[in-house]
């Protein structure tokens, strides 16, 4: 596999040692464990991720690994030379619905993708992977990168952000994007949410399809984002009605946790605290929640004893455990997974 260029030079040090530890990862929920050796290799002056598949690669193994977050391009070996695998995606739209937007601490799109990846092979519908509509929710989605990724997927997208000002420049991006590439869609709600005639938050539900045929069919996706605490999940998702939680979760000057009762916080065990078993009754019975953090403001022991107390069972072993890696001086990321027990 050659693996994909990234824009963000730190990150592109990292992304083979992660992309290993996610191929891993695929091999062990829906490849059958016939994954053998990962290792990487230089061929023709280009780095390569290099692996071996017990049986051969059949065409729903190559479907699956189309999606790696690292993956530029699979080749198999015919002797000694590279003979491309096609590589099939789930994307469904051009790829500016990840890249075009650009501001100050918005999470790399190549680690949205793998932390989305992970935490779906983590559930009990991993094996549906290329075929099910997941539900994602990101309970501290921001500008919406993780949302954006599970559109690309064909996938029903949910989020919860108190920032008003990265609401509306959501709100503000992908009615200008679907317009602009017109996608036929259809504005479900717009505005506030009140409660006992008390504005309580605000919220976007979004309609749309991937193409006109795909309208016609009934194929349509939703996108479903709340301007409210996260803490108060519980008040706009209906419990068990998540399939996957995927967060990245407040690590440094451009991100912050805002509680009422503490104002900006930078400890995200505190957060957790207050959150996780929120997120945890959302979530179905066999979904998973996939959390990164800084580990330099909370230990990883820690981080998953909040989520074990939320009544999740974190998975901590091999790959799992491989997915720490540097994001600037002051920040080293770290990936918990986590499963809800049916």
């Amino acid at each position: 596999m050659l693996s994909l260029p990234s824009s963000n030079r730190v990150y592109s040090g990292a992304a083979v040692e992660l992309t290993r530890a996610e191929l891993e990862i695929f091999g062990g929920a829906v490849l059958g464990g016939r994954i053998g050796e990962v290792a990487t290799a230089t061929i023709g002056g280009a780095r390569y991720i290099t692996f071996e598949v017990a049986g051969g690669l059949s065409e729903r193994d190559a479907a699956l690994l189309s999606n790696l977050s690292g993956a530029y391009a699979i080749f198999e070996f015919v002797g000694d030379l590279l003979r491309p695998v096609p590589v099939t995606r789930l994307d469904r739209f051009d790829d500016d619905l990840l890249t075009i937007q650009k501001y100050p601490g918005k999470t790399n799109e190549q680690f949205t993708k793998l932390l989305l990846n992970v935490t779906l092979l983590a559930s009990d519908g991993a094996g549906e992977l290329l075929t099910r509509r997941f539900r994602v929710l990101d309970p501290l989605c921001g500008r919406g990168t993780t949302l954006n990724q599970a559109m690309m997927y064909g996938f029903d997208a949910a989020g919860l952000d108190r920032d008003s000002k990265d609401f509306e420049a959501y709100q503000t991006f992908l009615s200008t994007w679907l317009k602009r590439k017109r996608i036929k869609h259809r504005v479900l709600e717009s505005g506030p949410i009140r409660r006992e005639r008390k504005v309580v938050g605000r919220r976007l539900r979004v309609e749309l399809a991937a193409s006109k045929e795909a309208h016609k069919a009934g194929d349509v996706q939703s996108v479903d984002v709340v301007n409210a605490d996260t803490t108060r999940v519980g008040e706009f998702f209906r419990p068990e009605t998540i399939d996957v939680v995927v967060a990245d979760a407040p690590y440094g000057v451009q991100h912050g946790s805002r509680t009422a009762e503490n104002g900006l916080a930078r400890d995200p065990l505190a957060l957790l605290t207050a959150a996780a078993p929120g997120w945890a009754r959302v979530l179905r019975p066999g979904g998973a929640l996939g959390i990164s953090w800084n580990t330099n403001v909370a230990r990883r022991e820690a981080a998953a004893e909040r989520l074990t107390a939320a009544g999740l069972t974190v998975l901590d072993t091999g790959p799992w455990r491989a997915l720490s890696h540097r994001v600037d001086q002051a920040i080293v990321r770290d990936v918990l997974v986590a499963h809800k027990p049916t």
